[in-house]
């Protein structure tokens, strides 16, 4: 079994930044992807970035050129670099993963932007 817990969400004003960090524990004999989807309100999951193992990145069209997706190996931790904030971009952001062919969920963390 994996674990994935995101940090770093907050309260931000229009034209900041935030990063979120989504560690990842457990059980992980094979990663084939990871990455970020948020939810806002009333509105339904849409995916914003993901990186694959072999270090092939995509990212949601509404966040290329502001947002980041790392990951540091060592650590077993995704971030998100997020610049630019709108306020369209306030939504729960939740971590995602793909190991072992099982898809796995974070708990998800609050990014409210005010404008």
């Amino acid at each position: 079994q994996v674990q994935l817990v995101e940090s770093g969400g907050g309260l931000v004003q229009a034209g900041g930044s935030l990063r979120l960090s989504c560690a990842a524990s457990g059980s992980i004999f094979s990663r084939s992807a990871e990455g970020w989807y948020r939810q806002a309100p009333g509105k339904q999951r849409e995916f914003v970035a993901a990186i694959a193992s072999g270090g092939v990145i995509n990212y949601a069209d509404s966040v290329k050129g502001r947002f980041t997706i790392s990951r540091d190996n060592a650590k077993d931790t995704v971030y998100l670099q997020m610049n630019s904030l709108k306020p369209d971009d306030t939504a729960v952001y939740y971590c995602t993963g793909l190991y072992s062919g099982r898809a796995y969920w974070g708990q998800g963390t609050q990014v409210t932007v005010s404008s």
